[in-house]
């Protein structure tokens, strides 16, 4: 494990000044990533800036048909929130299927975001609720913050600050989970409202998290299972690892977005 120097910051404005400050700075959230990364050597801060000390960072507004979420919430609380359950109830059984308790306990929504894994549940989300991710800078549109496998488009020393989704028509969320972690080997989330369906997928690795028009324009045409009878996913850009093969990903993405438009609510 590498030496680093660790920083707590009480305000937002004094943690961007000190990881701006520092040679190769990091900001820590839940630390779920990045202090086992640290730990194997796959990263190498100067400096950890330690975001837990500001208070502006944490809480959930549900107001006027949106939930926003501050960035240093954790996913235990999501889970949690009856406020959050009543108005996406997709988003706090997505949370509640993160992980383990510990994990839980102290991961959190803007540690996941800003990290980007290929097989993480919060993307999809996201994705799928076209969720706007709002930092100490600008307001990102989710369709254009993830931008490849953990990368996003925040800029150097950029902090997220809260993440706003709308509230949908309907919703739901549905994964085929590697047992050990429960990472998503294929997560599916799936939306409905005025505007139109959107569905978004993570766990293919690749390119990471993306949204599926052909899947899209299926259930815009009729809101049903069966009308993504017969669909299929071509697996040439899936990943294939010990877990799964790209071909049988392929299988689930379909699956999953059956089960999750059964399960919409």
């Amino acid at each position: 494990m590498s030496d680093f120097q660790y920083m707590s910051a009480s305000a937002l404005d004094e943690a961007a000044a000190k990881v701006k400050g520092a040679q190769d700075g990091s900001l820590l959230a839940g630390g779920m990533t990045l202090l086992p990364a640290i730990k194997l050597g796959l990263s190498s801060p100067s400096d950890l800036v330690d975001l837990s000390g500001v208070e502006d960072l944490g809480g959930i507004d549900v107001e006027g048909g949106s939930v926003t979420i501050g960035a240093m919430t954790t996913h235990a609380a999501v889970a949690g929130s009856s406020e959050i359950a009543t108005a996406i109830p997709a988003l706090a059984a997505l949370a509640s299927g993160i992980g383990d308790p510990q994990v839980r306990n102290r991961g959190t929504i803007g540690g996941s975001i800003a990290n980007n894994d290929p097989s993480a549940d919060y993307p999809a989300a996201c994705l799928a609720l076209g969720a706007t991710i709002n930092t100490d800078q600008r307001s990102i549109a989710a369709d254009d913050f993830f931008t490849g496998l953990f990368e996003t488009a925040l800029g150097e020393g950029e902090i997220i600050t809260s993440v706003s989704f709308p509230t949908p028509d309907k919703s739901a969320y549905q994964k085929f989970t590697s047992p050990a972690s429960r990472f998503a080997l294929i997560g599916v989330f799936v939306s409905a409202n005025s505007d139109g369906v959107r569905v978004a997928v993570t766990g293919c690795g690749q390119g990471g998290v993306y949204r599926d028009a052909d899947l899209e324009s299926a259930l815009g045409a009729s809101f049903s299972a069966d009308a993504l009878d017969g669909k299929t996913v071509s697996s040439d850009n899936l990943m294939s690892d010990i877990h799964a093969a790209a071909d049988y990903r392929a299988h689930l993405i379909v699956e999953m977005a059956k089960r999750a438009v059964a399960a919409c609510s």
